[in-house]
């Protein structure tokens, strides 16, 4: 993996770590609902960071090496697969 997008989704998830608590805390002190959705969408929106990292790492890295061995084929399925699961939401 690409050390400085390991770095960045490093530190995205020990945020996202700390936004859950908060979460939990949340539902548990009963605040507001509203409050309470707005932060699951935060970290919903934060999520999605760290899975475009993972796709720009795994695009420049793995897949790149793929076309560049030979197996064409191969990356142009893992691109596909990913390109239909983020299209799932």
């Amino acid at each position: 993996m690409n050390t400085e997008i390991q770095k960045r989704i490093h530190n995205r998830l020990k945020r996202i770590e700390g936004q859950v608590r908060g979460l939990q805390k949340m539902v548990a002190e009963e605040k507001y609902c509203i409050d309470i959705i707005t932060q699951s969408s935060a970290i919903r929106s934060a999520l999605l960071v760290v899975e475009n990292l993972m796709l720009e790492n795994h695009l420049s890295e793995h897949v790149i090496a793929q076309i560049k061995g030979g197996k064409e084929q191969m990356a142009i399925d893992e691109i596909i697969t990913v390109f239909k699961k983020t299209n799932k939401k």
